[in-house]
Formats: C-alpha cells, sequence, structure tokens
C-alpha cells in the first residue's frame, strides 16, 4: 500500500494520486448514478469508456430492499461482503470510486464503504472528467474482477448503525427542538426546501422536515470545463477553506431555516461561524439528508474533509422521499409560514 493510502486524512484523491497507487492493492469502482428521469445510462457509459480495470458499482443493486420501494438503501453486511468478494475487493486494498459527473454519487458509494469500516476507501476529485483532463489512459469493455483476491476472502463487516438514521429517528427528532435536536442539514435545491418548487417524484410534497437548513450540495462543489469530448463540465469538492467559507454563509442566511429552528443565529444570521464551529466539534449532533440518500454524502464528505474525519455526521438512509411518502410526516414549508 502506497503511502498516500496510508497517512492521509482527506478522503479525496486526485487524478495523478489515484494513478500512482500500487496496481495490485487498488481497485476503481465506477459508481455512477443517474436522477430516474434522466436518459443516461450508468451501465452502458461505463462499458463504452472506464479508468483501466475499473469494474461498475451498481448502487440500486448493492441496496437493502425497502417497504416503500425506494432505490440505493444502505445494503446489509452481507450484502456488502458478496459485492466486495464479487469485485475481488480484499479488506487491505484501497479502493478508489468515482463517478462521471465529478462529484455526485461516488460519495454515497464512499459513505457506504466507511460505514462498513473499509480502512482504504476515497473518492476520485473530479471523477473520470478530471482523469481524463490529465491525460490519463481508459479502456472500454464490461469490466472484470482482480485475479489477484481469493473469492469469498472478504470478511461480513459489521455496519455502523450510529450513523445511520431511520425513519422513526427522525419523526422523534422533529418532536425536539435545537439545539437537543439534530440538526437535518438538506442537500436538496432551496427551493424544494423551502416548498417553492416540485419534487421530481410526482405527488411528493415539497417543504422540509423540522430542525432544518438548506445547505444546497452544488453550493459546495466547483464547475470546471472538460476538455473532453461528451463532457462539457464537471465538478471538484471545493478545497477547505472554500468549504467552510460556503458553509458558513449558507449556515448565516436566515431564509436556510426553519423559522424558529432554536439554533442562536439562525433568524438574525449572525452566527454561522459559531454553528459550524460546533457541528465540525461534534457538540451539535447534525444529520444529512437529501432527496434520496444521494447527494446528501456530499455534505458528510465536505463535513469529513473539514475534520479530517474526526467528526462523523449521520445520514437519513431514506431522505426527503421516505419522510415524505407517509403521511405522519409533519412538512414544513417556508413559503407558508411568511
Amino acid at each position: 500500500m502506497s503511502s498516500v493510502a496510508n497517512t492521509r486524512r482527506s478522503l479525496l484523491l486526485t487524478p495523478n494520486e489515484a494513478h500512482t497507487l500500487p496496481k495490485a492493492s487498488t481497485k476503481f469502482l465506477d459508481a455512477t448514478w443517474f436522477m430516474p428521469n434522466s436518459p443516461r445510462n450508468a451501465k452502458q457509459e461505463f462499458v463504452k469508456r472506464h479508468i483501466p480495470g475499473a469494474q461498475f458499482f451498481d448502487l440500486d443493486e448493492v441496496a437493502s430492499p425497502n417497504e416503500l420501494g425506494l432505490k440505493h438503501m444502505m445494503p446489509s453486511p452481507q450484502q456488502f461482503k458478496e459485492a466486495c468478494d464479487n469485485f475481488g475487493i480484499s479488506r487491505e486494498d484501497a479502493v478508489v470510486l468515482y463517478d462521471t459527473h465529478g462529484i455526485f454519487s461516488s460519495p454515497r458509494a464512499l459513505f457506504t464503504f466507511k460505514s462498513f469500516g473499509h480502512p482504504n476507501a476515497f473518492v476520485l476529485n473530479g471523477g473520470l472528467p478530471a482523469w481524463l483532463d490529465q491525460g490519463l489512459s481508459v479502456e472500454d469493455g464490461s469490466g472484470h474482477a482482480s485475479t489477484t483476491t481469493i473469492k469469498g476472502a472478504y470478511p461480513i463487516p459489521k455496519l455502523d448503525q450510529g450513523i445511520i438514521r431511520s425513519y422513526e429517528e427522525m419523526i422523534g427528532n422533529a418532536e425536539r427542538s435545537l439545539p437537543d435536536a439534530e440538526l437535518v442539514l438538506d442537500a436538496r435545491p432551496t427551493a424544494r426546501f423551502t416548498g417553492a418548487a416540485p419534487e421530481p417524484r410526482a405527488g411528493l410534497s415539497s417543504g422540509h422536515m423540522p430542525n432544518s437548513v438548506s445547505i444546497p450540495f452544488n453550493a459546495l462543489l466547483a464547475t470546471h470545463s472538460g476538455s473532453n469530448e461528451g463532457q462539457a463540465t464537471y465538478t471538484t469538492l471545493l478545497p477547505a477553506d472554500e468549504l467552510r467559507a460556503k458553509l458558513v454563509e449558507l449556515l448565516s442566511t436566515p431564509s436556510n431555516w426553519t423559522r424558529g429552528g432554536g439554533v442562536k443565529g439562525s433568524e438574525s444570521g449572525a452566527d454561522g461561524e459559531a454553528i459550524l464551529g460546533r457541528i465540525l466539534r461534534g457538540e451539535q449532533p447534525a444529520v444529512a439528508s437529501c432527496g434520496s440518500g444521494m447527494t446528501a454524502c456530499v455534505i458528510w464528505l465536505a463535513l469529513q474533509e473539514l475534520t479530517g474525519g474526526a467528526q462523523a455526521i449521520a445520514l437519513y438512509d431514506e431522505s426527503w422521499t421516505g419522510y415524505a411518502m407517509r403521511s405522519t410526516s409533519r412538512i414544513l414549508k417556508s413559503v407558508d409560514e411568511t
């Protein structure tokens, strides 16, 4: 294992860092995922072009069944073990996860690996487009498991239940008030958070949960012009200093909060720095949510980068779709409160 995988606290790798990892003990997984209404097909695009030796990690297939029919829910320990066996991944391997957006679905895949305690798992910052922009090679084909790992060698892991939130826990959280409640960091666009814009899923109410603040995931990303055919732009996670400044800005914006949220500074907009500090120190518990549990992991990754992994926020796996589909949920709309 290279010193990059052994010593770094960041969960991000540049293309050149990823490219120099030892080939025999490094596995690349393409975790690209598209919204259900997208005409693009992640598997088909993988077959056409991917990082050499990579395999396709289908987040919708390596997942537990859900009573509401929701996709890409956290897999069971057995499902995760079987996926690693099929990929030829050993516990000692470095796993590099990427997507073709740049940063979009790969953080969800990373969250999955980290939730099961895989020690050396990373996101390729900028994904396949950044890899191509560095002039690194790609290949086509369906991908194949490494022959260097004995099939069935991955141990059944233990899921860290402490960083996964259920619907029942979120309903309980809605009955409390900040700062005693967990602060819900909502990664959806602000207009869906306030209720001004509809949800992509037909018939699903927009709005937000009690004790929430709007942290749109794309505000934490930088957009780059792609230099390769078929990729006009791609995203990377903002550098740490810019991430911190952006989070302070969002936390300092009164309209981003549940009205009467109860966190000091949430209505005056004067205390974003202090609120972020409490989150990063673990003094204000927080849980990330989005539409379906995908882009919430961008917020999770951003906060991991700011702490070097010292403090972990939780993820509401079903996120807004699971919450709003249930008639017993309390839904707030800022457009109705003003």
